[in-house]
């Protein structure tokens, strides 16, 4: 919504602040002299991704290195000693899985001997890495598929209308047409959401008034699509929370629907999680992937948690591809995904 422009002032406005003259009490002392207007701060430079990241989880890595300095304290690699680190890292959110094939990995020859932090957190960075790097996946679009349809899902306040704008901004950029479903007819905020992101990458937008048929919206964005012989279709979707059956059921009758117009649709499912949920984004890949036929993960809000581990435990249980990774409100902060980078951003910090 725009604001208006607040009146111009005249010369003595701006100069003191008023339009009219200033009041004797008000003058200043002739010798006092002028205070000298201070220089405008320069911008700071842009970070790269691979800083914005390091920034985003240094809670994460801050946390673990914390404990593994406390730990190589002791003179040799024991027991005790493996045991704590696994508490560190499941503390960590990475999960029973890769914490114990961590700790398995720096046991192996160097078990009842001197070990360094330096050789812990190598050791973490490689076993992450392995973890996650089959399934770092930039999302690819079907050149034969008009449209490619994405449709995206996510709990209340994961990020995933926000995903969906910033993917409409990536793929316009690539020279694609897009085209925009407000499937969360749930919320006014949303459709407005998605309105706004229409207007900024200029694909258009497929909305219904608020509590409008989710299914039906999907079918005539679908139409709309295949009529404008669009590259994309995005859908959102209302924020269902995974134990409500109801909005479940709803959410299977779009798949439903999307499939009567193409049988071979949607082509991509994306979940996005809230990397601030921690062990709960868990509950929601198995719910949403048994439910909706999840395909891939889009993990948001990485930047200032302590919970970074997550997706490196969902990798490990559920081996689902990551496409995209989040940091930051900017249209910039959601990347592709990097294996390297999150290990070396989760083990140095």
């Amino acid at each position: 919504m725009s604001t208006s422009e607040p009146k111009r002032k005249g010369l003595f406005g701006r100069m003191f602040g008023t339009g009219d003259a200033p009041r004797d009490d008000e003058r200043r002392d002739d010798t006092a002299g002028a205070e000298a207007t201070p220089e405008p701060a320069a911008e700071p430079p842009r970070k790269s991704w691979l800083d914005r990241l390091r920034s985003g989880l240094s809670k994460t890595s801050s946390r673990l290195t914390q404990g593994i300095t406390g730990l190589v304290t002791k003179k040799k690699l024991d027991q005790e000693t493996l045991d704590e680190l696994e508490e560190l890292l499941l503390a960590a959110d990475l999960g029973l899985e890769t914490s114990a094939r961590i700790t398995k990995a720096l046991a192996k020859g160097r078990f009842d001997k001197s070990i360094s932090e330096e050789e812990i957190r190598e050791t973490l960075a490689e076993e992450v890495a392995s973890v996650l790097e089959p399934l770092a996946r930039p999302l690819a679009i079907d050149e034969t598929r008009k449209p490619h349809v994405i449709l995206v899902l996510g709990v209340n306040g994961s990020g995933k209308t926000t995903t969906i704008g910033k993917l409409a901004a990536k793929l316009t950029r690539e020279g694609r047409r897009v085209m925009l479903a407000a499937g969360d007819t749930f919320r006014a905020a949303a459709i407005d959401q998605l309105k706004v992101w229409s207007e900024r990458t200029g694909a258009p937008v497929i909305a219904r008034d608020v509590g409008a048929d989710a299914s039906g919206l999907a079918f005539d964005a679908m139409k709309a699509a295949q009529e404008a012989t669009s590259d994309v279709l995005l859908i959102d979707t209302a924020g269902r929370l995974q134990n409500k059956e109801g909005l479940m059921a709803e959410l299977e009758k779009v798949v439903r629907v999307i499939r009567k117009v193409d049988a071979t649709a949607p082509h991509d499912v994306l979940l996005v999680l809230d990397a601030t949920t921690g062990q709960n984004a868990l509950q929601q890949v198995e719910v949403f992937r048994e439910r909706a036929g999840v395909t891939g993960l889009v993990m948001t809000k990485l930047d200032g948690t302590a919970r970074g581990g997550i997706l490196v435990a969902i990798a490990a249980r559920y081996a689902l591809p990551i496409h995209a990774i989040g940091v930051g409100e900017g249209v910039d902060d959601l990347q592709s995904f990097s294996a390297k980078d999150d290990a070396r951003a989760i083990a140095e910090n």
